[in-house]
């Protein structure tokens, strides 16, 4: 009985660990799965994200280690093509520094002139693909996508929109699609769907501020931003508040070009343009 029932434990053993191998089999192809479904999700964009695609007018080195004579700096001509030593003209737009140095590679092995070359290709300048910003921002300029950008990348290596800016910025796409409105504070906020992804030939503006006027008795009469939702009182607040000949409840407005004015009190919502003139207390 003995003998029995130790064979028994070890057939239990045996089984439980044969169950544990199965068990960690299973779960392992399960996580496979897992992971292939996941990359099948990405969008083919990102999966095909290699690096900066080459294009006319960018400026290369490509360098063959140990074959200077083969060493090229030049710029990729109109059509596409560069020239090499000895295995002439070579396409180079639409390709990486990578598939470039790989096409490279190759002629120089089927043409015989190297065997096992080792190539490299550096970038120079990035002139082919960029996105242009204008407007209301730091430094408004030609950037190059040297990598992906979504519009806050871009919006903060330009140094970030300008002092008396708007709190949007315009996507327009080289496609001549409808032009998109983003909020700075959802773009700062990464609120969703808040960035988009720029492509080549997009063009990002930033507009100046809408913008109201207060005159009359305030302790700083000007022009001032107009905040989401302004209303009257806020803007004198802003404008440093009545001064002491200023009545606290009398105000004036002009919208839209008119030359008369309406009474308001400080509740009211400010427009682009309206001019508020706080008038003076009767004494």
């Amino acid at each position: 009985m003995m003998v029995r029932s130790g064979r028994a434990w070890r057939t239990n053993v045996q089984a439980s660990r044969m169950l544990a191998v199965v068990t960690q089999r299973v779960l392992a192809f399960l996580v496979m799965l897992m992971a292939f479904a996941a990359f099948a999700a990405v969008p083919a964009s990102a999966q095909a994200d290699t690096g900066y695609v080459l294009g006319p007018s960018d400026s290369i080195t490509v360098v063959v280690y140990g074959n200077n004579e083969f060493n090229v700096e030049t710029r990729i001509k109109p059509d596409g093509s560069i020239v090499m030593p000895l295995i002439g003209k070579v396409q180079a737009s639409g390709k990486t520094v990578i598939t470039l140095a790989d096409e490279i590679t190759r002629r120089l092995e089927s043409g015989n002139f190297l065997k096992d070359p080792i190539v490299n290709v550096e970038i120079n300048q990035y002139n082919s693909r960029y996105v242009r910003l204008a407007g209301k921002v730091a430094t408004p300029g030609l950037i190059p996508l040297d990598r992906n950008y979504r519009v806050l990348d871009m919006l903060l290596r330009a140094g970030w929109v300008a002092q008396g800016a708007s709190d949007y910025v315009i996507l327009r796409r080289d496609d001549g699609s409808e032009p998109t409105r983003l909020l700075t504070d959802d773009l700062a906020r990464g609120g969703p769907g808040s960035d988009i992804t720029l492509r080549p030939g997009d063009t990002l503006y930033v507009a100046d501020a809408d913008v109201v006027y207060v005159t009359g008795a305030v302790s700083r009469p000007g022009i001032y931003a107009l905040e989401p939702d302004m209303q009257v009182w806020k803007l004198i607040a802003t404008a440093g508040g009545v001064s002491q000949t200023g009545s606290s409840n009398k105000f004036g407005l002009k919208r839209g070009g008119a030359t008369k004015e309406i009474d308001v009190d400080g509740q009211a919502k400010l427009q682009v343009g309206d001019v508020i003139n706080v008038k003076e207390r009767l004494f």
